[in-house]
């Protein structure tokens, strides 16, 4: 391997630049969306820091139970369910969504993102992207008619 960069990964320390990466970007359907999630990430970033500063601990939960959940959320969406490690039981996932909205509130207002980090809400009630996508094929069964959606979305709002 010639490079860091072909390493596959969902976050790293970037090899080049002092930041931090997230795969999930790659994701989003919307300009909006992406910016959503984004602010999402900054905000548990921040509030991870605080607490680190804090001297506060949190579990590491093992690689297994993050990718079963992470196997969950890619086959399901956020109308699934995954496992809540504290409660050792299945939850919506939308549960654990707004738990985790919980959990970074206190820094939100602080990075200027209470607007980015609302929009959450509209995703979990209208759906993701791919819930858009899977609703577009059922209506007209045609995957051509899912690309049209997918290319007129991508550019809404550039």
């Amino acid at each position: 391997m010639d490079n860091a960069k072909k390493i596959w990964w969902d976050v790293r320390v970037h090899p080049f630049y002092p930041t931090i990466e997230f795969r999930i970007c790659d994701v989003p359907l919307t300009i909006d969306e992406t910016v959503t999630i984004t602010a999402l990430i900054q905000a548990l970033v921040a509030k991870l820091y605080i607490l680190r500063r804090s001297n506060l601990n949190f579990i590491i939960y093992k690689r297994a139970l993050i990718n079963e959940n992470k196997w969950r959320a890619s086959r399901y969406g956020i109308e699934g369910k995954m496992i809540d490690f504290g409660k050792s039981i299945e939850v919506p996932t939308k549960e654990l969504i707004l738990e985790l909205l919980e959990f970074v509130d206190d820094v939100v207002d602080e990075l200027g993102s209470r607007d980015e980090i609302n929009k959450i809400h509209k995703i979990l009630n209208e759906g993701t992207g791919a819930d858009r996508q899977l609703a577009v094929f059922e209506k007209t069964k045609s995957l051509n008619d899912v690309v049209d959606f997918i290319l007129k979305e991508t550019v809404a709002g550039i």
